[in-house]
């Protein structure tokens, strides 16, 4: 069993604090809002930290789950992140979806300290971190993720090592662009059923079981036609990852014209209130025939 430092206790960080503490890792929590920590506290145990560098004292690893780049490098790096007091040896994982760019910084600042530094960004939205389901894509050396698999095994399905500092953080933007195109597929063809005045239930039992078959079809088909959208990952975050996977192209001279475009749709649902609804409420900025 390890110490465990962890920051960040929101919708993800949570809940995979939480299979820690059920693996029997012994924990010290630190959130931005101090009561989130201590109700957190309250029902798993742990100690909670008034600053990342508290929590990290006396951790063999420092696992974080924050909300952007500022975020993150405020937690590691700044004058009271946990880079100022993790030990030579320790190990760094970072869930959160941010630049590649930050990702390969901290590798690199934490080699200069004797600190492991994986980015491991997640998916599977707030049911797979409840449910320790979650898949994983990892960035780094081999023997830092060989390390940090053996943690991850608490809250995850799927773990991969997809390459060094920074390829968890751009596979995450695959996987992004991926399911921006196939939720405006799935929007526009719900309202092309719709037009057609097709049962919808019919059309998904025809369709679903063939090659257009998707996560998203076999999970918000329903509930999109239905004008339910309190499911997942909300609008707010999506626009923010396409925007990582946009301006990376930009560096990388990948061309990504449906993304772009989708993007501008996202802008036109926040335009709508759908700020903090799932990514499938695409399908409302689709007018009905």
């Amino acid at each position: 069993m390890a110490n465990i430092a962890f920051i960040g206790l929101g919708v993800m960080g949570g809940p995979i604090a939480g299979h820690l503490a059920k693996a029997g890792h012994r924990l010290t929590v630190y959130n931005r809002s101090i009561g989130k920590a201590k109700l957190w506290s309250d029902a798993y145990g742990g100690t909670v930290a008034i600053s990342p560098a508290k929590a990290a004292e006396d951790a063999d690893i420092v696992i974080s789950c924050v909300g952007n780049d500022d975020d993150l490098s405020q937690i590691a790096l700044g004058r009271e992140g946990a880079f100022r007091t993790m030990k030579p040896g320790s190990l760094f994982i970072d869930h959160t979806t941010v630049s590649a760019r930050i990702a390969r910084q901290l590798f690199v600042e934490g080699e200069a300290l004797g600190i492991h530094s994986i980015d491991a960004p997640v998916s599977g939205g707030q049911a797979g971190a409840e449910n320790g389901r979650l898949s994983i894509m990892c960035g780094g050396t081999e023997p830092a993720f060989a390390a940090a698999k053996i943690v991850m095994q608490a809250y995850a399905a799927r773990i991969i090592h997809v390459g060094g500092a920074g390829a968890g953080q751009t596979t995450k933007m695959v996987n992004q662009i991926c399911i921006a195109g196939v939720l405006q597929g799935v929007s526009e063809a719900l309202r092309f059923a719709q037009a057609a005045e097709l049962d919808l239930d019919k059309v998904f039992e025809a369709i679903s079981g063939g090659a257009a078959q998707s996560w998203q079809m076999e999970n918000r088909w329903k509930t999109m036609a239905q004008d339910e959208f309190d499911f997942g990952f909300a609008v707010d975050w999506m626009r923010k990852d396409l925007g990582l996977a946009l301006e990376e192209a930009r560096a990388n001279g990948a061309t990504l014209p449906m993304t772009a475009m989708v993007d501008q749709f996202y802008a036109d649902v926040q335009a709508m209130g759908g700020h903090r609804q799932d990514t499938s409420a695409l399908v409302r900025r689709i007018t009905r025939a």
